[in-house]
């Protein structure tokens, strides 16, 4: 996989378009003067965990005994039931709840930018290859510097596409999600066969 390929899965992955209606909800009880503050510290603290999963993940991995192959099919499925859950979202109201006062840490840096999917993908992209960690890191930082861009933009957007173009944008992302991961779940079996 290519620093490019990776990046945009990250950056699909991380969902920042469909995450525009939930964090605006999530910072309406915030002081408008702290909003930006705010989701800045979040998307900071994101980048944080990712990093830390994405250097230290391949130690869980081996810790654990898990083979690449294996992590590679569960990669796969895991990110083709994420790009469903984005194409169908569920009909029950809001995946946080309520969220009352100033977030910090859950729900925004955890679980909404960097999302179990988030983490499990760094943590197969080091694993699958771990002599490239510096292109792994430029791939990361690109996606998250995209997702904070569009974050940090959320309210224009929001009035400028409205949430009809920002649902219709979700779901194409969450197409191009789909496929990534049928991929990665060929190459898992492509290598499991191959050691048999």
């Amino acid at each position: 996989m290519s620093t490019l390929s990776a990046g945009m899965m990250l950056f699909l992955i991380m969902d920042p378009l469909g995450n525009v209606p939930l964090f605006l909800s999530l910072l309406k009880n915030v002081a408008p003067e702290r909003r930006r503050l705010v989701l800045a510290r979040e998307l900071v603290i994101a980048l944080v965990v990712l990093f830390v999963f994405l250097f230290g993940g391949r130690y869980l991995l081996q810790l654990l005994q898990l083979k690449e192959e294996s992590v590679g099919i569960a990669g796969g499925i895991v990110l083709f039931l994420i790009g469903v859950r984005m194409i169908f979202p569920p009909k029950s109201g809001g995946v946080f709840g309520d969220v009352q006062g100033e977030p910090f840490i859950v729900p925004m840096a955890i679980p909404g930018v960097a999302g179990p999917s988030a983490m499990a993908a760094v943590m197969l992209l080091a694993n699958g290859n771990p002599g490239r960690a510096a292109d792994w890191s430029v791939a990361l930082f690109l996606a998250w510097l995209a997702t904070a861009v569009i974050l940090m933009s959320s309210t224009y957007l929001y009035r400028w596409l409205g949430r009809s173009v920002l649902t219709a944008l979700e779901r194409l992302m969450g197409m191009l999600l789909v496929a990534l991961s049928v991929q990665m779940f060929l190459d898992g079996v492509v290598a499991y066969l191959r050691m048999r």
